[in-house]
């Protein structure tokens, strides 16, 4: 699964009837660089050289969290070390969000819009600060795009139908 270009989040929210919120996370590094992507509260993180895939389960009854991407990152054979940016309390797999800077994909699976619709919800933020360029996009939405730290999306949030397809990109 070799490519160059740009690292790929594919968010695909599942929510099978009758039961709570479920999200795929299939995220592959694009960036000419290694990228360690990180998620909470599903925990995790590995390293991803250009071209390589990690997916991600998020359990049923998750309603909301983030995806960042770390850079500048050493770990040892326990998944003990550090990163440059976006360092969760020098751990491989995340269980904290991330230490500034960072730049976040914030989503929420199935709120609620009033009456009985559910949406999803998604942004991009810079509100701890910028690593990586980032855009965010579901199916049926706009995609936000932050290039640099004066991202003109960041305070946009926008939302989707459940059960949306989404795409965050690394370096777009």
């Amino acid at each position: 699964m070799a490519s160059s270009g740009v690292l790929v989040v594919v968010l695909v929210a599942t929510l099978a009837a009758g039961t709570a919120n479920a999200a795929i996370f299939t995220i592959t590094n694009q960036c000419p660089y290694t990228v360690w992507p990180a998620a909470t509260p599903v925990g995790g993180g590995v390293q991803l050289n250009p071209g390589d895939t990690w997916t991600i389960d998020v359990p049923a009854g998750t309603s909301s969290g983030r995806v960042w991407g770390r850079t500048g990152c050493s770990f040892d054979g326990a998944g003990t070390g550090s990163c440059a940016t976006g360092d969760c309390a020098g751990a491989l797999s995340c269980t904290l969000s991330g230490q500034k800077p960072l730049t976040l994909a914030e989503f929420t699976l199935a709120g609620s819009a009033g009456g009985s619709q559910q949406l999803d919800f998604y942004d991009v933020s810079v509100i701890d600060g910028f690593n990586v360029g980032m855009s965010f996009s579901c199916s049926s939405g706009e995609t936000l795009t932050c290039r640099d730290s004066c991202c003109p999306d960041n305070t946009k949030l926008r939302h989707c139908n459940a059960n949306s397809n989404y795409q965050v990109l690394f370096c777009p």
